[in-house]
């Protein structure tokens, strides 16, 4: 199994659900205003609730609750990282010293929240976007979001195409790592052994060559959108077009009471 199989970053999961079926203008509205609620709440009480609305919403997208966790893997440093460092510089009252560093109750309390929070932050942005949106519909309702702005010069088709191809292109530049990095150790490369200093120069053999097969994807890409007549955003047609629907407007005005009782446990 590859290593870099659990980054569900640009990975769509196909299945039939509700999340996977709603307007993806409407799945980029109620992600910011998620991510609003997610930095705003800090009581035990709606921190508990935005939990649960996590949950029903992993059940209705017939996610597998594996693949949701499994997506947390990538970031698993940075949510230790980050709750290491709020235990031991939060003051207050110390609980346990170790030399010149003390474990705090604020410390933990902070800690444990955060986590919280950046966990609550990953899995939901990921379960409504990447996991059950594709690349493309990602970028449509981007362009669309977007097109307002395109009176006053901003090119909203171009950063939607380009935000597409990113998406797209983030599962296959880290299969092509893998191959490269499975290769070099066929080789005899050594990526696990040695301190930081041996190991990032290890990684050199690896960005050389996935810099030359990420330049080569591009220039072939190029081709191929020249060689399709392509030329921007200007009368071009889209295969599904968006409509919003009853079921939209359903779900957004669930999403708006529970957003409003979420605020009133948290300011309450």
């Amino acid at each position: 199994m590859s290593m870099f199989s659990n980054i569900s970053l640009g990975r769509y999961y196909p299945a039939r659900s509700t999340i996977h079926q709603l307007d993806p203008r409407l799945k980029i509205v109620l992600v910011i205003a998620y991510m609003t609620l997610v930095f705003l709440v800090s009581n035990p009480l709606a921190m508990g609730l935005v939990v649960l609305g996590l949950l029903l919403m992993i059940f209705l997208s017939n996610v597998p609750l594996r693949q949701v966790i499994l997506s947390l893997r990538p970031v698993l440093f940075i949510l230790v990282f980050a709750f290491v460092l709020n235990v031991f510089s939060v003051q207050g009252r110390v609980l346990y010293s170790i030399g010149p560093l003390s474990i705090t109750r604020e410390g933990i309390d902070v800690a444990i929240r955060m986590a919280i929070r950046l966990i609550l932050l990953i899995t939901g942005t990921t379960l409504l976007l990447t996991l059950t949106t594709t690349p493309i519909l990602i970028a449509d309702a981007m362009e669309r979001l977007l097109s307002p702005l395109s009176r006053f010069g901003f090119p909203a088709h171009e950063m939607a195409m380009m935000m597409s191809i990113a998406l797209r292109f983030v599962p296959t530049l880290l299969e092509e790592t893998d191959k490269i990095m499975k290769a070099q150790s066929s080789r005899g490369a050594d990526y696990d052994t040695g301190g930081l200093i041996t190991k990032a120069r290890g990684l050199v053999s690896v960005l050389i060559p996935l810099f030359v097969s990420a330049f080569k994807r591009a220039e072939e890409l190029a081709v191929a959108m020249e060689a399709r007549c392509y030329r921007g955003g200007e009368g071009r047609t889209r295969l599904k077009v968006m409509r919003f629907t009853r079921m939209d407007a359903t779900f957004a005005t669930a999403f708006a009471i529970f957003f409003v009782c979420v605020l009133f446990l948290q300011f309450s």
